[in-house]
């Protein structure tokens, strides 16, 4: 475990690697005992200094959530961070390839939120209830610290690699589709790179949104009405390089598309 003072000049390290787009050492290499829990705390701060910078905090995302992500890392659990304002890009988008630190897109569905979620008995059925509906997103993967050897502790304390999000399509009721069977062909440049069914994620993409409230209550927060919640990607992440065109096609649900640049 970490003392507080430690966990405070990550949190402003972390701070200052965004605003300059310059990664940092990887955490685990200078803190090998650094846990999962000072990877929140350090979240944590990282995220309130931020907030007092003036940026406003609009939802949550869920990454880990697929069996080949947690096969990948070594994780059986999934992770989460923070959604900002200036985060959410609307479909259709030109995104500054040099504002992140070599971006990956993963395929996602969001979850808005008509009311609140509470935990630590929050079940699917709560979350179906308190969805005002259910749009396809694109994830925009960065990253704070260097990637090589990068653990499940660099990674959360990283804000679980969130960087944006681009949302679009065609926003649904979740009772007005089957959101397992909920599917997406994920293209780059014309070429088809990838494929996913939202089943992959936890064998619903509901089920991540519960499990988020339940561990939120533990430190006795909500996810509020309004929130965003971006559910976690049904594909590998794709890379992404200057002048790529990224078009993810979601069937009846429509397309997310945004450019390099």
């Amino acid at each position: 475990m970490l003392n507080q003072e430690t966990i405070e000049a990550i949190a402003d390290e972390l701070v200052e690697a965004g605003r300059t787009r310059t990664p940092v050492p990887r955490l685990t290499a200078r803190w090998p005992e650094m846990t999962v829990e000072d990877s929140y705390a350090v979240q944590s701060l990282w995220s309130r200094r931020l907030q007092e910078s003036g940026r406003k905090l609009v939802g949550r995302k869920i990454g880990l959530t697929s069996k080949a992500m947690q096969a990948a890392t070594g994780i059986t659990e999934p992770d989460y961070g923070v959604i900002f304002d200036d985060m959410v890009l609307e479909n259709g988008c030109t995104v500054e390839w040099d504002r992140y630190t070599h971006p990956r897109i993963e395929v996602e569905l969001a979850f808005v939120l008509g009311k609140e979620l509470r935990g630590p008995d929050c079940s699917i059925f709560d979350v179906l209830d308190a969805t005002e509906y259910v749009v396809p997103a694109l994830e925009i993967l960065d990253s704070r610290i260097e990637m090589e050897g990068r653990t499940i502790v660099d990674t959360i304390s990283d804000n679980a690699a969130m960087g944006a999000m681009v949302i679009g399509g065609t926003p649904v009721k979740p009772a007005d589709v089957d959101l397992r069977w909920i599917s997406a062909l994920l293209y780059k440049n014309q070429t088809i790179e990838e494929t996913g069914v939202a089943a992959g994620v936890l064998n619903h993409p509901g089920a991540g949104v519960y499990w988020l409230a339940n561990k939120l209550s533990a430190h006795g927060a909500v996810l509020g009405a309004g929130e965003i919640i971006l559910a976690g990607s049904f594909t590998r992440p794709m890379w992404v390089h200057k002048g790529d065109t990224v078009h993810a096609d979601y069937g009846q649900l429509g397309s997310v598309t945004c450019r390099f640049v």
